[in-house]
């Protein structure tokens, strides 16, 4: 037991040294802190029993910079009770750590948001702090800009409460606590620090077998290295859990990935259907909605017009009607200004569900800007649209339409409808959704399996449309790059009117080179089944939400350095059987990633879903999981 000892605890210190950890290493430069202090009432409280935590040594950091500060420290009584005296003016959220007194390596951690007065730090704590903060941290502490610490922040507290060291809420409630796997899972990850604070060897074979390749020097880190790559080591590490002598449940047997994945469904009575995301540079959500709301699949229901607004950490912000909204699809995207756009699908299910005579309409464009609506009650209508879906706001301000319905492509010049013009059908059959690469626009489609690449004016490149390389393709993404990914979903036959009846084809993914001269894959790893939306984070791999298989799938991107284990570009990085499985997914179409390194997939569709009313309830977010994709700020600063 640490710190039950002095020969464990001196065996903690000499295994920090071998791993190059020091003083000098885990601190950063401190100064005299400003005057004026208020305190952070706090305790150290192990879930694992009869571990003794007087004398830790417990400190505040500000991680809101470059290098992370030390502004406060204080040592645990007999009760791990402590007092810590941070300056008035500290950059919240704060990190604090906890580590035995003769140890360098910090066993506990938690964060002090910008309201809070108490902290308790325990094995919940550290592991909500490790993968809310995944994609922050180096190999001791979190380090970033405090807007997006904030919101990650925001998201741990989902999953761990930090000022009683409890389950957090939205972990124990519906739409997840007893209805999914994540509890379960959270839980076999508290287990593995409790089994590290009762046997310093677990706590070497903890730091080891989180780290991989490049040691790790805090517990908070080494489940920070878990969240971002969560199958490097699944078994090793649900054997490490197993050691712990605890009574809360836990997983039953080892995961292929060590994903935690939370559901929400904002008020619980409008979400039906969510088909795509746009994230605003707060790091807010902006969704799209397909059907109204019906809890009874049974019961037929038309074309919704609402789109919703959700805060970083997953809570419902506000609902909108109004613009012309009617069953949006696929198409939702941010101008340079802050513009919303949304294109009308129409979605509702046909007769004998939703009436004929209250059918949607299938042809217009939705605007909203500062909480207002721009578009007519009928949205815009102008250049020929048919069942629009995927749509792409060009860095020029172009507005590119994908028109399922009647195979065309439309452009709004610099955002007017008023300049409204129809490209036609560019060589596409069913085109679903269009993407800028900074160079040229690229448009899939799904019928005869191409994609368009043309000019910002709409001419075709040479070749173009692209065929050979593609199975019935849907979302695109774009890196760093102007590499342009292509999720090939193989058979998905839904997204528009005229039905493909076709069997099966073979999901996977292909990059299209920046200029559209070339294509590498497809590839079919990553437990790819059935794709459909596509996302590329911030360093340029590639995440697919699959409409089959309640699961994501995750590749290498174009640079190989930046993959985990020695992938190469266009090998999956979730496992080639499972992909990152997680049972509160239903049949997924958007995917996101925001500011903070969270991961959002759409719940579209249920699993065995109603003609009459086939919608999903929520949106799911795998948290910490990905490299963040951060937000210009708006032309107007916001």
């Amino acid at each position: 037991m640490i710190g039950g000892s002095m020969a464990q605890r001196r065996h903690i210190l000499f295994w920090a040294t071998a791993v190059g950890l020091s003083a000098l290493a885990l601190s950063a430069c401190t100064g005299s802190p400003p005057s004026g202090t208020a305190p952070i009432m706090g305790t150290l409280a192990p879930v694992a029993g009869d571990v003794a935590v007087e004398g830790w040594e417990v400190t505040a950091w500000d991680v809101s910079g470059e290098t992370s500060r030390e502004i406060a420290t204080a040592t645990a009584d007999d009760d791990g009770g402590f007092i810590l005296d941070v300056p008035e003016d500290s950059v919240r959220p704060l990190i604090l750590d906890a580590r035995p007194a003769d140890s360098e390596a910090a066993l506990l951690a938690g964060i002090v948001a910008a309201d809070a007065e108490t902290a308790t730090l325990n094995e919940r704590t550290t592991v909500a702090t490790g993968y809310g903060l995944a994609q922050f941290f180096d190999d001791t502490l979190p380090i970033g800009e405090a807007t997006w610490l904030a919101n990650a922040a925001a998201m741990a507290s989902n999953l761990a409460d930090f000022s009683t060291g409890e389950f957090g809420e939205v972990l124990r409630s519906s739409p997840n606590g007893s209805e999914t796997s994540t509890l379960p899972t959270f839980t076999s990850l508290t287990a593995m620090l409790s089994v590290c604070l009762e046997e310093e060897s677990a706590c070497v074979s903890l730091f080891e077998t989180a780290a991989g390749g490049s040691p790790v020097r805090s517990a908070a880190a080494a489940f920070a290295a878990i969240a971002r790559d969560p199958s490097a080591e699944p078994d090793a590490l649900f054997d490490l859990a197993l050691q712990a002598a605890g009574t809360e449940p836990g997983l039953s047997d080892a995961p292929a990935a060590w994903t935690l994945a939370l559901r929400f469904d904002g008020d619980g009575q409008s979400l039906d259907g969510p088909g795509n995301f746009a994230i605003d540079p707060r790091g807010h959500i902006w969704i799209n909605n397909n059907y109204e709301y019906g809890d009874d699949p049974t019961v037929p229901v038309c074309g919704s017009d609402e789109m919703f607004e959700f805060a970083p950490d997953g809570e419902l912000v506000a609902s909108y009607s109004g613009g012309g909204l009617s069953g949006s699809g696929f198409g939702i995207d941010f101008d340079a200004e802050g513009r919303l756009w949304l294109s009308n699908y129409g979605f509702a299910a046909p007769e004998p569900g939703c009436p004929a005579d209250q059918q949607p309409p299938h042809n217009s464009m939705t605007l909203f800007a500062d909480g207002e609506f721009l578009s007519p009650d009928t949205g815009f209508t102008q250049g020929d649209l048919s069942w629009p879906q995927g749509i792409e706001v060009a860095r020029n301000g172009d507005v590119w339409i994908a028109n399922c319905g009647n195979d065309t492509v439309a452009v709004y010049p610099g955002g007017d409808p008023e300049q409204a013009r129809n490209l036609g059908s560019l060589g596409l059959e069913q085109p679903f959704t269009a993407i800028d690469n900074g160079q040229l626009i690229f448009v899939s489609a799904m019928v005869n399996s191409a994609v368009a690449v043309v000019d910002y004016d709409g001419t075709p490149i040479a070749g173009s449309p692209l065929t050979g390389v593609f199975d019935r393709p849907m979302g695109l993404g774009v890196d760093a790059d102007g590499n342009v990914w292509v999720a090939n979903s193989g058979g998905i036959s839904l997204p528009c009117p005229d039905r493909v009846e076709e069997g099966r084809g073979v999901p996977s993914v292909t990059m299209i080179s920046p200029d559209g001269s070339s294509t590498m894959g497809p590839f079919t790893g990553g437990g790819v089944v059935l794709p459909w939306g596509l996302a590329v984070d911030g360093v340029g791999n590639v995440w697919v939400a699959n409409f089959d298989g309640q699961r994501v799938s995750a590749f290498c991107g174009a640079d190989p350095s930046v993959c985990p284990r020695g992938l190469d570009t266009g090998e999956g990085i979730s496992p080639d059987d499972t992909g990152y499985s997680f049972d509160g997914l239903t049949r997924s179409t958007g995917i996101a990633v925001d500011p903070s390194g969270n991961v959002w997939v759409m719940n579209n569709w249920e699993q065995d879903p109603q003609p009459t009313n086939p919608g999903g309830h929520q949106i799911v977010a795998f948290v910490g999981a990905a490299p963040p994709v951060v937000v210009a700020p708006f032309a107007d600063g916001g």
